[in-house]
């Protein structure tokens, strides 16, 4: 990329008059820096580094003395701002298409094997950059705004709803669940059929596109997740105890989650745990906390089969429960 154009998309100053006017490469690591590459400098005390490694410009936004007046030393007001700048450009030259999803789409989206084409986005801006500055022209994107900074995309498509097919379930437990999709039969995937609609939403997706995909085992995803332990809980193997602690660390489900466990687990003695500012109908046994101490302390005191748990994630489990014995759940 030429010298003129960086200065104009990251709106650089360039505070010299340097030999060089066209960079190779974006580089982020010091170590990693060849002859004629560009370095981002998120942290100024590897400039020297890169210098000597090859690097034909800098750019940088903390005050910086210049060791070589022949490379280009760009002065930005924050480097964040010019990654965003930079990349938003250069999904715009690759003609990429994006498409916008909830997280649990995305989550799902991140653990099926797709043609190289199409990327399921998450992670800082760095790492977007690493992965997106070589795309192939012509992808297809799909990220989460709760991920992923929206701002790096400039036209965002809604997924498509029209004439969805829907999953045929098989069988199903709270937590697995084998079905048919395009004629294929999936057993015991470790998936619960609350995320259903949301893979349907998925494979439409795929298939709208054209984009050849394989499903493969999934793998707990950080909604809906299951613990189970014993009466002391005591943590035990997937499926081998019938009580069961349940993490949702998004407060935006409890509503939905409360009614698939009454609907598919009306046998059982179910409690929820939720914040103490969310909104919810009132039920016998649903159960606000302030801090993780009354989680603990509610769990410690109530009988359950399931424990629906809103608003945190299961490292609360490295907690004691009882004061007596110390036990913990390490993970």
């Amino acid at each position: 990329m030429r010298l003129e154009n960086i200065l104009a998309l990251t709106h650089g100053k360039l505070i010299n008059e340097p030999f060089v006017n066209i960079f190779e490469n974006i580089v982020f690591d010091a170590k990693a820096v060849k002859r004629g590459d560009l370095f981002i400098a998120f942290d100024e005390s590897t400039i020297e580094d890169a210098v000597f490694n090859g690097a034909y410009g800098v750019v940088f936004d903390k005050p910086t003395q210049m060791s070589d007046t022949e490379i280009a030393w760009i002065k930005v007001q924050s480097i964040e701002d010019a990654l965003r700048r930079l990349l938003r450009f250069r999904l715009i030259e690759k003609e990429v298409t994006v498409y916008e999803s909830n997280e649990i789409i995305l989550k799902l989206a991140l653990q099926v094997i797709t043609e190289s084409k199409f990327i399921a986005l998450e992670g800082d801006l760095k790492k977007l950059f690493k992965s997106l500055w070589h795309v192939e022209n012509g992808s297809i994107i799909l990220f989460c705004p709760a991920l992923v900074d929206k701002s790096i995309f400039t036209d965002i498509k809604n997924l498509p709803k029209i004439a969805i097919e829907p999953i045929a379930i098989m069988e199903k437990t709270l937590f697995e669940t084998s079905f048919i999709y395009d004629n294929i039969f999936y057993e015991r995937q470790l998936i619960s059929p609350f995320f259903i609609p949301y893979l349907e939403e998925l494979l439409h997706l795929y298939k709208s596109l054209k984009v050849n995909y394989r499903l493969r085992k999934f793998t707990p995803i950080e909604h809906f997740e299951a613990v189970f332990t014993n009466k002391n809980f005591e943590l035990k193997e997937f499926g081998a105890s019938d009580k069961v602690l349940i993490f949702e660390k998004n407060t935006d489900l409890i509503d939905s989650e409360i009614t698939f466990l009454q609907k598919h687990a009306n046998w059982a003695k179910i409690i929820y745990i939720i914040p103490h500012a969310s909104e919810c109908e009132k039920n016998e046994n649903i159960f606000k906390y302030q801090n993780d101490k009354d989680i603990l302390t509610i769990l410690k005191n109530n009988s359950f089969h399931f424990a629906l748990i809103v608003g945190v994630d299961k490292s609360i489990l490295s907690k004691p429960l009882t004061n007596q014995t110390q036990l913990t759940l390490d993970f």
